[in-house]
């Protein structure tokens, strides 16, 4: 009874070791592969074909030690390292927004808290657009005053000077651009109102799994 515990005390000894030590163990363990074309061969030495197909590590009874998967090409390799980077990614994406919703949580301990701190960030938006519509109405009665002086010059039968024409031409870039930093500015507006309304969603739905009773 003994010999047979110590015999499987070592093979267990064996198996956890690397395909290099139980090599060179010499208790008997060789390899067995398929090749290209399906063939079974077995070695007592590890061949650069066994290790191109893959191949098991089996011991005298031809029981499995331990099994080793053909080498991967370079592409193949490429591959599997994006894939486990994406994977990665993904898993770390997860986690990260975990943690978010919850300390999420606990910040916002009911809904109308959660709902306070979203019209805030609105309001902060609201603040930013009044902030462009004066400056907007300012540069617009800027660009109309100068075109009211070039238009009393026409009027009057006079050359509109250069620098005149030029300082009209730059109102108006000021003014087309504040234009366009409103537009971007509730374009926003509107994407932080749709964002919001799905964060309340999951919000609630957050609340109401954590008031579920544990299982």
């Amino acid at each position: 009874m003994r010999k047979l515990l110590s015999a499987v005390a070592v093979a267990a000894l064996l198996a956890s070791l690397p395909v290099y030590a139980q090599k060179n163990t010499g208790g008997g363990f060789r390899y067995k592969w398929h090749d290209g074309q399906g063939l079974l061969h077995f070695s007592d030495s590890l061949s650069a074909e066994a290790m191109k197909y893959g191949y098991d590590l089996v011991n005298d009874q031809g029981v499995v030690i331990q099994h080793v998967s053909r080498q991967m090409t370079p592409e193949e390799r490429v591959a599997a390292n994006k894939l486990a980077a994406e994977q990665a990614a993904k898993q770390r994406a997860a986690q990260e927004l975990a943690n978010a919703e919850a300390q999420m949580l606990a910040a916002y301990p009911d809904e109308a808290s959660y709902k306070i701190s979203q019209q805030q960030e609105l309001d902060t938006v609201d603040q930013q657009i009044h902030t462009t519509q004066i400056n907007l109405h300012s540069q617009e009665k800027a660009l109309t005053d100068l075109l009211t002086r070039a238009a009393d010059l026409e009027r009057a039968k006079e050359p509109v000077p250069k620098f005149l024409t030029d300082s009209i031409a730059r109102q108006r870039d000021v003014v087309n651009g504040q234009r366009n930093v409103m537009q971007r500015q509730q374009a926003t507006r509107a994407q932080t109102v749709q964002q919001q309304t799905k964060q309340l969603e999951r919000y609630r739905e957050l609340k109401a799994a954590q008031a579920q009773p544990a299982q």
